[in-house]
Formats: structure tokens, sequence, C-alpha cells
């Protein structure tokens, strides 16, 4: 009877602590949810190599998992900074160093990263598993996806002061898992996306067998407040695929799995960023005194951003700074204001220098025909 009572304080204490992690993780996002600052990097990607100083991670015959997530991610990041140049890549390591999981994570949150990639080796009990698999964040549906789960986050053990830091959270335990039940991860369906392109590519470029996209309770996804895939590149436990993931073959055929997949989702996005609703103060013609577009101009266009969130704002100067020629262009999930309309990159380069003081945060955005372009796309149609 005693046991089936602490059972139910462990279970009660869970909820309590996921539903105070989940007003935490919401209470980040919002906060982070701000404008990028002005260059042609739109995008930021944390890439993670997983395990490293202290923490071997799973060991093969000869090798041991943080020898081989490293250079993977590496070379990843070398693929996505040689061939996007609108992308800045971060890493959470570029050495042999212990980085922990809280850490990882809070390295993405405060980078206000779009994507995060967590990489891994996986390992079985039988020598004759192999394959690749991604995980996103949610409920393991199965005794395999829970185990995978568990020794990743049994790193958390090597923490000083772990039970503290993770809120009681025992990597070990079955029932610690009960707190992700309550999480809803509002980036599912992008994460889902992100992890199926990394899946397609393993199988199509390096002919992987492929085990699917899964879910499972990881805690360095758990904590990310963006889009984040753990990706499993192989069996380290698994002749063939411990050589094949030690090869310089095999870590470039990866990397170029993971870029191409990167790739792939930046390009979606862009492609479905277009607006759904432009209004402005007065008409649709603004002149700023620099220039003079029309907002629904089929020519190519540059704007200020100069704020967006999750809330519409009225549209009146006193909201702006005074500001008289703001624009609010609703995205799927934001409202966008901006100020200006040039055709032109270096005129809205030189009116967002004029509202640095009102606006240190404002950038350069390109719009045609009602779509928001990727910017480094829009100067090289500018170019033309």
């Amino acid at each position: 009877m005693s046991t089936g009572i602490n059972n139910g304080k462990l279970y009660t204490n869970n909820i309590c602590k996921a539903k105070l992690i989940l007003l935490f993780l919401i209470f980040t996002f919002i906060s982070a949810s701000g404008t990028n600052p002005e260059n042609e990097k739109k995008w930021v990607i944390v890439i993670d190599a997983g395990h490293g100083g202290k923490d071997p991670g799973a060991i093969g015959s000869v090798s041991r998992e943080k020898n081989i997530t490293l250079p993977i991610a590496l070379k990843t990041g070398e693929y996505i900074e040689r061939n996007l140049k609108n992308v800045t890549v971060i890493y959470t390591r570029k050495n042999d160093t212990f980085v922990d999981i809280k850490e990882r994570a809070n390295i993405a949150n405060k980078n206000n990263a779009d994507l995060f990639i967590s990489i891994h080796a996986n390992w079985a009990d039988s020598k004759k598993i192999h394959g690749t698999e991604t995980f996103i964040m949610g409920l393991a549906k199965d005794q395999q996806n829970l185990e995978v789960a568990i020794k990743e986050n049994e790193v958390i053990l090597l923490e000083n002061d772990y039970s503290t830091k993770y809120e009681g959270f025992d990597p070990k335990s079955p029932e610690s898992y009960i707190m992700f039940t309550l999480m809803q991860n509002i980036y599912q369906e992008q994460s889902t996306g992100l992890a199926s392109k990394i899946q397609t590519q393993y199988k199509e470029v390096n002919d992987r067998v492929d085990r699917g996209v899964k879910q499972a309770g990881f805690w360095v996804l758990f904590m990310t407040t963006m889009p984040s895939v753990l990706t499993e590149t192989g069996f380290i436990t698994n002749p063939d695929e411990e050589r094949f993931l030690n090869s310089s073959e095999g870590q470039n055929n990866i990397a170029s799995s993971l870029f191409i997949a990167c790739r792939e989702y930046i390009n979606e996005i862009d492609s479905k960023s277009g607006i759904s609703a432009v209004k402005n103060q007065d008409s649709d013609t603004k002149d700023t005194g620099v220039g003079k577009v029309s907002a629904t101009d089929e020519n190519l266009v540059f704007m200020v951003q100069i704020s967006a969130s999750s809330q519409k704002t009225e549209i009146k100067p006193e909201n702006f700074n005074g500001l008289k020629d703001v624009v609010e262009i609703i995205t799927d999930d934001r409202f966008r204001y901006t100020s200006g309309k040039f055709s032109e990159y270096s005129e809205a380069v030189t009116y967002r220098k004029k509202l640095a003081d009102i606006y240190p945060d404002a950038f350069v955005i390109a719009m045609k025909n009602n779509k928001i372009l990727p910017l480094q796309q829009a100067l090289e149609q500018e170019k033309k």
C-alpha cells in the first residue's frame, strides 16, 4: 500500500513540476520572440554535437560516440555556412569538452535560434540492429523509444547537483517521464517536418535503413524554444555502421544529408512566408522622402521592420514613436510592423540607420507580390 501512495505522490509531483517547466518555457519563448539584427544571415541554426569531455556517450568496439558526433557536427556546419549565405551556425561545442544538457538548450534559446539539431550515435544490445532514426520532443510511444531517451538523458547524472537542476528528474526512472505527457510542443509540426527531411536524405543520399521519425522525452529538446530534433546517425554497436560512422566518407555523407535537409526546410518555410494581409495607416502608397513604392507593387520592395508581435497593435503614430508610415504585415502567426518602402536595398539601409535611435533592433526585409522574400534571394534579384 505504501508503494502505491509513494507512486501517487511521485506522479503528482511530476505533474506539478511539468506545469511549472511548461510555464517557464512559454514565458521564455515569448520573451525571446524579438526581431533579428539586420544582416543577410536571417536564419540561426544551432548544431549540437552530442556528449563530449567526461561523457563518452555510447561505446562501440573501437570508438566512442563523442568522437563521432563532433566531426559530423563541424562538417554539417561547414556545409551550411559555405552554401547558405543567409544562415548563421552556432555550435554547442567545437572540441572535446563537456557541456551539460541545460546549457546546450540555453545556447540555442539565448541566440534566438530558428533550428536546433542534436547529433548522436545509437546503441543497442544486439549487434545486428542498424539504421537511422530522428526524434522530436514527445512522449515515447513504446519501450524502445523510451530506452533511447533514457540512454541519452543519463548524461544528467554526470552533472553537479543534477537533482536540483532538473527538478528531481531521474533519467533512469520511467516514472519521471510522466512529466512529458503534459508537454504539448508548439513546434511539433515544424520539428516533424525537419526530422522527416533528415530521414529522407539519410535514405536517398546514403542508402541507409530508415527507422523513421519518432517521439521521446529528451531533456535537451524539452528545454529548447524552437523547432528541434535529435538525430541518431547509426548504431555504434553494429560493426558495419561503426566503421561507416568513423570514416571520413560516412561523416561527410551524414553531414551532407543534414545540410540538404536544412536547406530544404529553410526554402520551404521561406516560400510559405507569404502575406495574408497588408495594411497601412493611410493609403497603399507612402512617400518617406527617400523612396516611394506601392505596398502591393509587383516589383521588388525593401522595407524596414521595426517590431513584431503575436498581438495586434493599432496603427497610429503614438504607438510607433511618432512614425506615420507604418505598415502592418500579417503572416501565419505574427504581426510585423514596417516603416518605409524602397526600390533599392541601399535606400532601406540608410533609412534603417535613421530609425536606429528609436528602433535599435530594426532590420531590412524584402517583399515582392505581397510575399516576404529571403533577403539574400532579394539581393540577387536586385543585381539582375
